[in-house]
């Protein structure tokens, strides 16, 4: 069969919008919603923890608990980016939810002998584990979802996408902020202080569990994606060289762009409660706190609302390019009106809030669909994996860069902050760094459009065809997932298990 006839035609005249294909969608890519909850929601237990053992969790304690997570999600991104490839979409989102789902229990429940810094440690060595669960879901259940929506008529493609990934991200960050705040409100004064957070800094972490619990049989029922078994490539044959002289330019790009996103966009949350709670003062409670707190994540849904329906209408390139020149703008005023705005603590959320909400109209909305669309389906798995890898070491690097740069207008001891620039410089910093995200995106990165990844496909395939690569091992079964309800000889094609309730209308 010829190269192009390969990636061949799905009738779209004959797609239609369905429950059961958003269902599909959904069940793929929503786990990511836990990747918000993890990270939103250590920013409120460190603080709370930063209260209950201020012995125990110094400085450099607090930003290892922060950050650990991001490192073992780098490793489950470059793990299961191979293992998506090569064994299967299905079985990949199921082994990463149960590894979040056992390693949050966990985290919930950390203890090592009655010893506060030992519990620490052992909440640190927790979240790594987690990470890498939320790692894996990036090139599993993400790549899945992308591929689902090709099922989906050419006018709304990828909005349920960024509906089903990049919107449950944020959704999983607001939650992290109201969880703590309703827990307080119940708690609250039925206990002595230190009983009360600690309390609500378990069950905070805990009910991480539920997500899982939720989005767990949905996967196990549903089928590997049309287009990655009718695409996919042995493990052992995979032709890298020629896969990197088609793609470099394009993964280099969009990881440097992710990796400056990541890079703003994490220390930020992480820091937001932070930043909130010296405004406020000392003398707030800590409802006002964590209030503020969950107002400003709440900022941002609009701007993730509008990026995944204007995806569909100008592009997720176009889309990303104005969301970044409008953060760049925002930024930059609001370091010039910092002292005006601090004055003002409601003014200060939304303006905040609106920076937040335009890094969600433009990279936030889009990062993960141009990794899901820039690359052949053979290959999307380790793609996206090592470009949002990328992203997440800007992410960790961030972590530890705001805070060093805060530092030098910080007095530590006396818990003093001596110019304003502690406040303003992240803020300059971000907005430089996002002009080289718009220059890299609007000058290498190309549009996609509907159904581009039927095109990019045959393109690719088109391309080992001229360069000699073998095509009758496309669509071959080398590794046979082991959560496939076929049987490899049952499955004379990959239409074979296209049927199942929740897979197909």
């Amino acid at each position: 069969m010829g190269a192009l006839g390969l990636a061949g035609s799905d009738h779209a005249e004959h797609r239609t919008l369905s429950w059961r294909k958003f269902g599909t969608i959904f069940a793929c890519g929503a786990a990511l919603f836990m990747d918000g909850y993890a990270n939103t929601s250590i920013g409120v237990v460190s603080t709370l923890l930063k209260g209950l053992y201020p012995d125990a969790l110094d400085s450099n304690s607090k930003e290892t608990l922060d950050a650990i997570a991001f490192a073992g999600t780098v490793v489950g991104m470059l793990i299961f980016g191979y293992y998506s490839d090569a064994i299967g979409r299905k079985s990949g989102m199921v082994v990463s939810t149960l590894i979040i789902l056992v390693f949050t229990a966990l985290s919930a429940g950390s203890y090592y002998k009655g010893s506060s810094r030992g519990m620490i440690q052992m909440l640190t060595a927790w979240r790594f584990f987690t990470g890498i669960g939320i790692g894996a879901e990036y090139p599993t259940g993400s790549v899945a979802a992308a591929e689902q929506t090709e099922e989906l008529p050419g006018f709304f493609q990828h909005g349920p996408f960024v509906l089903a990934t990049n919107f449950q991200l944020l959704m999983g960050g607001v939650t992290a902020n109201f969880v703590p705040l309703i827990l307080t409100w119940i708690v609250f004064d039925q206990y002595g202080a230190k009983g009360n957070n600690q309390l609500i800094w378990r069950l905070t972490v805990g009910l991480g569990v539920v997500p899982c619990l939720l989005v767990l049989p949905f996967r196990l029922l549903m089928n590997q994606p049309k287009m990655y078994a009718k695409n996919k490539i042995p493990p052992t044959k995979i032709p890298y060289l020629l896969v990197l002289k088609k793609y470099w330019v394009r993964l280099l790009c969009l990881s440097i762009i992710w990796f400056i996103y990541d890079f703003i966009t994490y220390p930020f949350n992480l820091y937001s409660s932070y930043i909130t709670k010296k405004i406020r003062g000392p003398s707030k409670s800590q409802e006002d706190f964590l209030g503020w707190n969950m107002l400003i994540t709440c900022l941002a849904i609009p701007g993730a609302l509008a990026g995944a329906f204007l995806v569909d209408v100008i592009g997720p390139k176009k889309s990303l390019c104005v969301g970044l020149a409008l953060q760049i703008i925002v930024g930059y005023i609001m370091s010039g009106l910092f002292e005006r705005l601090s004055d003002q603590i409601a003014a200060f959320c939304v303006v905040y809030g609106i920076f937040l909400s335009l890094g969600q109209l433009g990279a936030g909305t889009n990062m993960g669909l141009l990794a899901s669309k820039l690359c052949a389906t053979a290959v999307k798995g380790q793609f996206y994996g090592t470009a949002a890898a990328i992203g997440k070491i800007g992410a960790f690097s961030g972590s530890y860069a705001f805070q060093r740069l805060q530092n030098h207008w910080y007095i530590e001891a006396e818990e003093k902050v001596t110019d304003n620039l502690y406040y303003t410089a992240p803020f300059y910093l971000a907005s430089s760094l996002a002009c080289v995200s718009l220059f890299l995106a609007f000058f290498f990165i190309p549009e996609r459009y509907a159904d581009c990844q039927m095109n990019e496909d045959a393109s690719f395939q088109q391309f080992l065809a001229e360069h000699g690569f073998d095509m009758q091992l496309m669509g071959h079964t080398a590794m046979q997932d082991p959560l496939e309800p076929c049987a490899p000889e049952a499955r004379g094609s990959p239409d074979t298990c296209e049927k199942n309730p929740i897979d197909q209308s």
